[in-house]
């Protein structure tokens, strides 16, 4: 049984209000302290990249602070080596670039030539008409060019040149100094928050959770592993992934010939941990080079064939085997987040995007008041598949009902699907009947679509699935009950049985009631059991009368919602005296009910989902049981089952 969420009021207008002048004053205080936050974001998170190996360190019984600086030593020489790689092949490209100009521009004429085809000889005639056109409309120009030459005076301007004093020492330092004193003094703070972030990992958690409340350990502790364990994962699987696809793609350009291979395995490298984006972007130098270094094109479609099978196995082979659902965000949030954070803090927020990102959706599924960013940012669906059957029945669309049902089916029986996902659309849409939020017209359209989908899954078969130990726990005591009792030969069903229109479902009273209807005859006749299913209105006193109950076998009254005994007890007095030979089954299925229908002869009262109705209906058919031993046998063993439970 699906639990219905509770009713949640609405929030006043001044909490909103406050909520998003909240977000507006963080938003200011990220891009006007990006100064200071932007190190300390990079310090966390490499922190989180070298925080495994400082454990392992610990466990090889190094001491703390020589595993934090031999770790930050290790990581940081590595960064400093490849930026200095990336310096020295991106001087040696600037010197080599002069000689790639003539070929790039000879390139470039052919494939203008080959885009105007045969059209050079108009472009020439039409080149020599527009100088004659501005020859006859200015007519004077050349005369008044020669004439000013002529009355120009002989007599020359001497010419001065001014020159500044050899600057200083400290001058020529202050100038060479200058352009690094911004990127030295962001690479010394990063270092030491580093350093101190990793020797006081224990006591900032701690910290963190004395502030978070340490009335709530266990939400805390599990928000902090949840977070550190998907960023641990997920910058070690990207690093290793983009340095392989960095590696592959500077020794593919190394063959086919490229300049400066390294610097475009190391620009691939980094520019692959920006999402989507990062890998067409660092393949458009190596592109123009390609074009511009080789005598014909088969070097630049080499190039393209390297970036293309390389991003297609990466992104297609490796990435889902390595990362599985590590990250946890959706490719819309991904596409946000990067978006947001270069605008916020430029490439380096480009590159902590994602991460950040997660830090966002780990905080909002442990925190009750941020739940709003999982549920924006996060991958799980936003909807269960109860609740995206009632959204897509309240908006009268079978089309995707239909493929819902369908995707569900591959790996489960009708049974199961209407069972697990359209009984409980139902009981969600008889519950806001009971508060009054349906109309007429919004039921209408919840019967139209589940009348459209039935008819779709007339014709599906289910598929073999393997039923667990689990499976068969989670049943109810009559299909337990049913599973333990060894058939017998006359099981088969009696020809009376067969006949159309052997079991005829009533809506109890509405029309999600006939809803239920209809999957029930459908769920019979896939059973074998001829069965036919009325309108909601098939018990009021105009169609009554006009009811045909002859050649029934049993009559099976359906309610989703709860009901009232009177309201029960009086369709089936009515019932009874309309058709005194037919068996009278009342299906209650909303789950646990409080309506509890005194004893009456002949009628078989069933609580449960569909397949427990089905079920009853089978057992009488076939005789097995009767109605009263079987309630008694099913009420036994619940007791047994309790007993056993305490025991």
């Amino acid at each position: 049984m699906t639990d219905i969420a509770p009713i949640r009021l609405p929030k006043a207008p001044g909490t909103a209000l406050i909520n998003m002048a909240m977000a507006a004053l963080i938003v200011t205080a990220l891009y006007f302290g990006r100064e200071i936050l932007v190190p300390v974001a990079l310090a966390v998170l490499l922190s989180f990249v070298l925080a495994p190996f400082v454990i392992r360190l610990q466990s090889w019984r190094v001491p703390r602070t020589l595993s934090v600086l031999v770790a930050v030593f290790i990581g940081f020489s590595i960064i400093f080596s490849l930026g200095g790689l990336m310096v020295s092949q991106a001087n040696r490209l600037a010197e080599e670039l002069p000689g790639y100009q003539q070929t790039l521009r000879e390139k470039i004429q052919g494939l203008r030539g080959l885009a105007t085809g045969g059209s050079g000889t108009l472009e020439r005639a039409s080149k020599v008409l527009r100088e004659l056109d501005s020859e006859l409309q200015n007519p004077s120009a050349s005369r008044n060019a020669i004439d000013g030459l002529r009355r120009q005076p002989f007599d020359r301007p001497i010419p001065v040149e001014i020159r500044q004093p050899d600057p200083g020492t400290l001058s020529t330092l202050v100038a060479i100094i200058q352009p690094l004193l911004q990127p030295l003094t962001t690479t010394g703070i990063v270092v030491i928050f580093v350093i101190f972030i990793l020797l006081q990992r224990q006591d900032l958690r701690n910290r963190f959770i004395r502030l978070a409340g340490s009335h709530d350990m266990q939400r805390t502790t599990a928000a902090l592993d949840d977070a550190g364990q998907r960023l641990s994962r997920l910058f070690l699987n990207q690093i290793i992934v983009n340095a392989s696809f960095g590696l592959l793609i500077g020794i593919g350009l190394q063959l086919i010939g490229v300049p400066s291979a390294p610097l475009w395995g190391l620009v691939a490298t980094i520019l692959r941990f920006v999402p989507y984006v990062g890998s067409p972007i660092s393949a458009v130098f190596p592109l123009i080079l390609a074009a511009a270094v080789g005598s014909g094109w088969g070097m630049l479609l080499m190039t393209v064939a390297l970036f293309a099978t390389l991003q297609l196995i990466a992104g297609q082979i490796v990435e889902p085997l390595v990362y599985g659902r590590s990250s946890g965000l959706s490719p819309v949030a991904i596409v946000l987040s990067a978006s947001f954070w270069t605008w916020l803090w430029g490439p380096i927020g480009l590159v902590l995007a994602t991460p950040l990102t997660i830090c966002l959706v780990v905080v909002g599924r442990h925190v009750d008041r941020l739940q709003f960013f999982d549920v924006l940012l996060g991958n799980q669906p936003a909807l269960t598949p109860p609740q995206l059957l009632y959204q897509r029945m309240l908006a009268g669309d079978p089309i995707e009902a239909s493929q819902q049902a369908q995707t569900y089916l591959e790996a489960a029986t009708l049974a199961d699907y209407h069972d697990k996902i359209l009984l409980p659309g139902l009981r969600l849409a008889e519950h806001d009947v009971r508060l009054g939020r349906l109309p007429g017209e919004r039921l209408d359209r919840i019967l139209a679509t589940v009348s459209e989908v039935v008819d779709d899954l007339d014709s599906h078969e289910d598929v073999m699935v393997a039923e667990t130990a689990t499976a068969i726990d989670d049943r109810s005591s009559l299909a337990r009950l049913e599973s333990s009792i060894v058939p017998f030969e006359n099981d088969r069903l009696p020809e009376a049985w067969q006949s159309a229109g052997a079991v005829l479902c009533l809506p109890g009273s509405g029309k999600l009631d006939e809803a239920a209807s209809l999957v029930l005859a459908q769920l019979l006749k896939r059973q074998g059991i001829g069965a036919e299913a009325e309108a909601a209105d098939a018990l009021s006193m105009s169609r009554f009368f006009s009811l045909d109950l002859s050649q029934r076998s049993a009559l099976c009254i359906c309610y989703v919602g709860e009901t009232s005994n009177a309201m029960v007890h009086y369709a089936v007095r009515r019932l009874a005296k309309k058709s005194r030979n037919s068996r009278i089954i009342v299906a209650l299925i909303a789950g646990e009910s409080d309506t509890k229908p005194a004893p009456m002869p002949n009628v078989t009262v069933v609580t449960g989902n569909f397949s427990d109705v089905v079920g009853s209906i089978h057992a009488l058919a076939t005789g097995r049981i009767s109605s009263a031993a079987l309630d008694a046998l099913a009420a036994g063993v619940d007791a047994a089952l309790d007993r056993a439970g305490k025991a």
